[in-house]
């Protein structure tokens, strides 16, 4: 009889606890598969010594590292081994005394036999709760059959039902043999996959191919390797938090004429858009309405991909917003992002946590063309930024996204890509020329959440302070950077 499926044991790793809806059903076998570098003995031995953390045996079978290579990752990881069995099967070894003792069967047959009965007697003796066996290439090598080690593999299962023992299966990935014999005999599956790009980190990510009989949540998730093992980055799904109620609410900027082309301020849980081109001041727009948040006493967080934190905290202070006493007291997170050294998954991540753990009301992204570095497909980008800004949204917090263009004046400007329509609002800033001087404008051009001001007003950047004139309403073609003046009204 098989254990009770009801029963989840925890991997160890919490976000991939999550992703398999509270772990692994007790007493049964399953496949982690992956490329060389994917992170497979470093999971495994989070597994057992979660179970040994429970009073549960664990046993590590190996026929490819040895006892001390293994006790050397775990110190690396700065995990403690002391209650687990590791034991080395070592197949050149029980092949050199075979080759010696039988001269009627196939060696590949008595190689395979004695590795499984080693394996077998280990078991008997110990009476683990949780097992690894790595790896299933070595024993793929001595099968020499696909038949031979399809057959093997089903004794193997045979033999663990009814030992209420978990199992976890260590096989290779190579992108030559992507077909695996143990996928279709093991209860689950788990790929991890290890990504190259050009430059910057390995990106892993990993993904469940099957659980029988339970659910979980399909699709790639982003996983990284650090000091005390993996940490998995599960997927945003923005239906699991829909229902909570958030109440309508303008959001004031602390500027008067900025608040008047929102018709009010940004609603809570929208997301604004913040286009235009390099230096015209979508940061400080950004800012201000963080600091606004900070003097009511709410949190707010800024991820910065192109500008460092020091110069960032400079040039607010230039413009008269002196973050220190925010930053010092949590109102105000900031973080300088290298998008060389992230991947999306785990972005979205310390979002989701901030936002649960943190109450972060506000969070800011400058820019979206940093966000683009780190992801390979323009694609992939715009169907999480969907799922971040709707989660955002459900949740009641208030998103920015800064978005710088190409180009500086006239017909030429142009987007890197077009995610205006996922936005709630849209502000759109330009450069345009008059009476001698390059000049800033500020509209908006979209507000979901009801009317919006659609004149174009002069903005600058002068006397420590954000300052927006009136309408100019004695101008024509000013978004496209050649704007024609019509006379008679006076400029900020």
């Amino acid at each position: 009889m098989f254990a009770d499926s009801q029963i989840r044991l925890s991997t160890g790793v919490p976000g991939l606890d999550d992703i398999l809806r509270g772990g692994l059903a007790k007493g049964f076998l399953y496949l982690i598969e992956g490329n060389p570098g994917a992170g497979k003995t470093t999971l495994a031995l989070q597994f057992l010594i979660e179970g040994a953390q429970r009073g549960e045996k664990g046993l590590y079978l190996s026929l490819a590292e040895s006892e001390d290579e293994l006790r050397h990752v775990a110190a690396s990881h700065g995990m403690n081994v002391e209650n687990i069995e590791i034991c080395k099967i070592s197949p050149p070894e029980i092949a050199g005394e075979i080759e010696q003792q039988y001269t009627v069967f196939q060696p590949a047959e008595v190689e395979l036999a004695d590795v499984l009965e080693t394996i077998l007697a280990k078991v008997r003796d110990l009476q683990p709760s949780r097992v690894i066996i790595d790896s299933m290439s070595e024993l793929r090598m001595l099968a020499r059959d696909a038949v031979r080690y399809r057959r093997q593999v089903l004794s193997l299962k045979q033999f663990f039902e009814g030992r209420d023992c978990t199992t976890l299966l260590l096989d290779e990935r190579f992108r030559e043999n992507l077909e695996s014999q143990v996928q279709t005999i093991a209860h689950g599956v788990i790929s991890l996959e290890v990504l190259q790009r050009n430059y910057g980190i390995t990106r892993r990510r990993l993904e469940v191919l099957k659980i029988r009989a339970s659910s979980f949540r399909e699709g790639y998730h982003d996983y990284v390797i650090v000091k005390g093992g993996v940490r998995v980055f599960p997927r945003l799904v923005s239906g699991e938090h829909r229902g909570m109620k958030v109440e309508p609410e303008n959001l004031p900027s602390g500027v008067t004429e900025l608040d008047s082309l929102f018709n009010g301020g940004v609603q809570r849980g929208t997301s604004t858009l913040v286009a235009g081109p390099t230096g015209c001041g979508k940061s400080t727009l950004c800012t201000q309405f963080v600091q606004s948040a900070a003097k009511r006493g709410e949190k707010s967080a800024i991820f910065a991909f192109d500008e460092t934190r020091q110069s960032f905290i400079l040039r607010s202070r230039g413009l008269g917003m002196d973050l220190d006493r925010y930053l010092d007291d949590g109102s105000i997170y900031l973080e300088q992002v290298d998008p060389a050294e992230l991947s999306p998954g785990e972005f979205v991540h310390r979002i989701r946590e901030g936002v649960e753990q943190e109450k972060w009301r506000i969070v800011v992204i400058d820019s979206l063309n940093g966000l683009m570095n780190s992801m390979n497909e323009e694609q992939a980008l715009t169907v999480q930024l969907h799922e971040l800004l709707s989660y955002l949204n459900q949740v009641g917090v208030a998103s920015f996204l800064v978005l710088a263009q190409y180009g500086i004046l006239g017909s030429a400007m142009s987007s890197p890509t077009d995610v205006s329509y996922l936005a709630d609002n849209v502000l759109l800033l330009r450069y345009f020329e008059a009476g001698g001087e390059v000049r800033q404008a500020i509209s908006v051009m979209k507000r979901r959440s009801g009317p919006h001001e659609r004149s174009i007003r002069e903005v600058q950047m002068r006397s420590g302070k954000l300052m927006i004139g009136d309408p100019l309403r004695n101008f024509v073609g000013v978004l496209t950077g050649t704007p024609q003046y019509t006379g008679g009204q006076p400029l900020l």
